[in-house]
């Protein structure tokens, strides 16, 4: 429940009737069921008791994605490599890396198709949470060929990567 800002649920998740089932840090599991009943979630299943380690303990499949830094980034931009900026329009518009297709997290499902299927590609966010939610729902829709910049923006400003102004 902690990828999930309290605003995005009911864009990045379509069906209000689906059924949730989550995974919550202990003790917030009343916390996570009011959140998702504000926007119309009434159909949590429950939640995952021993949260993901109990998950991996019962032989359950997981998944992960890749990461990498700015500077691997950086290092990679040499050649021309796709990259995706999930951050607000404004964030967007106030500076960007040349180049980079906004592809605005509230709105990923309406980029699916924009997507690379079968080259890497990178995303990215202001700090890098946002990005691994995306890259989560990118994975969750068949498209597993995204890699993550760890620490987002802020940090391919750190690495000097070109931006605009």
């Amino acid at each position: 429940f902690q990828l999930f800002y309290a605003t995005l649920e009911g864009v990045l998740i379509a069906d209000v009737k689906q059924p949730i089932l989550l995974i919550v840090d202990e003790g917030r599991e009343e916390e996570a069921v009011m959140r998702l009943s504000r926007v119309g979630f009434d159909n949590t299943l429950g939640y995952l008791k021993g949260g993901i380690e109990a998950w991996q303990q019962a032989g359950k499949e997981i998944d992960s994605m890749e990461s990498i830094s700015a500077t691997q980034l950086k290092e990679k931009m040499n050649g021309q490599v796709p990259i995706f900026d999930v951050r607000k329009d404004g964030e967007y518009s106030s500076a960007h890396i040349p180049n980079a297709k906004h592809t605005s997290l509230s709105l990923i499902n309406n980029y699916l198709n924009d997507y690379p299927t079968k080259e890497p590609f990178y995303v990215h966010c202001a700090g890098g949470y946002r990005s691994v939610i995306a890259a989560s729902i990118l994975k969750s829709r068949g498209i597993h060929n995204v890699i993550d910049v760890a620490g987002g923006f802020k940090a391919i400003k750190e690495a000097n990567i070109e931006i605009t102004a």
